[in-house]
């Protein structure tokens, strides 16, 4: 069995035993939120010189919630509507191999730096873009990467429509601010 961090660079690397082994580990789904939250600590970074600690414990907690919300789509997605024949997997196989394709966040901690911040910003996009794929495919036994792919393309426009539907709820009193008393 492999270190926590020796996890997180298999899963930087794309290593598919790597991902089985956080797929099958149920003791592995603390080490996920940690590389989570690791993740999302080298992105608040940058939040922190806008909003403070308060906008660094949210850039945290969002994307912790992001993660179990982002899981429990993938895995209704994947295993409810594109499901292949050997497909099998629950929410905890999914929190893992989720979390730990967040491992390449961590480099978002040299955003910050004048004229490569954005260069990291884009290169930790696209590579968790395939960390994902990757982390997909191995928790829902898929042969198929594309099948991957289109499962991570659909979870993302439910996703976003969640998002929206939490707006637009803000925007009619439902959580949103309250107006002021008439005097």
């Amino acid at each position: 069995m492999q270190s926590f961090f020796q996890r997180m660079l298999g899963a930087a690397r794309l290593d598919v035993p790597t991902y089985e082994e956080v797929e099958h580990d149920k003791s592995a789904t603390g080490q996920a939120a940690g590389v989570v939250a690791l993740s999302a600590l080298a992105a608040g970074v940058g939040a922190m010189a806008q909003g403070g600690i308060a906008a660094l414990l949210l850039t945290g907690l969002a994307a912790l919630l992001g993660w179990v919300i982002w899981a429990a789509i993938i895995w209704a997605v994947g295993t409810k509507l594109l499901p292949e024949a050997q497909t099998e997997a629950d929410i905890g196989q999914l929190l893992r191999t989720l979390g730990f394709a967040a491992a390449p966040g961590v480099l978002r901690v040299f955003a910050f730096i004048p004229l490569i911040g954005p260069l990291v910003m884009l290169v930790v996009a696209v590579w968790m873009l395939a960390t994902t794929v990757v982390a997909v495919r191995q928790a829902l036994d898929y042969k198929s990467t594309w099948r991957a792919v289109g499962v991570c393309v659909i979870g993302w426009v439910v996703q976003l429509l969640i998002i929206a539907l939490i707006g637009s709820a803000a925007g009619f009193g439902m959580g949103g601010p309250t107006p002021a008393p008439a005097a």
